[in-house]
């Protein structure tokens, strides 16, 4: 199954047992990056999360912005400065830029 099949598949189980989701979409990339436009990532209201919209690095931060737009219900835009020196130190490698689209889905 491919990843956006899960990822449709999740917000599908979700939603029919009456739970809230956001989904995650990445918009829009500068420079380098793990994920391109279009990836995907839905986090359920138990923390569940399916697809991924980076390497890793940025799911943990997405999941807590997601949790905020399915209380509220409004969508946000959210940017992503990857710059790891600047950012975590980590040498995570992709010194890009990342915008992210949250949604809720109830």
């Amino acid at each position: 199954m491919s990843e956006n099949a899960q990822v449709y598949d999740a917000i599908q189980q979700t939603l029919s047992k009456g739970k809230k989701c956001s989904l995650v979409t990445v918009v829009r990339v500068f420079g380098s990056a793990y994920r391109r436009e279009g990836a995907k990532m839905v986090v359920d209201e138990d923390e569940n999360m399916t697809g991924m919209i980076s390497g890793g690095c940025l799911e943990s931060d997405v999941a807590e912005v997601a949790k905020q737009v399915m209380q509220t219900g409004v969508p946000t835009l959210k940017k992503y400065n990857l710059d790891e020196d600047l950012v975590w130190g980590l040498g995570l490698g992709c010194p890009g830029k990342v915008e992210v689209y949250i949604e809720p889905l109830a």
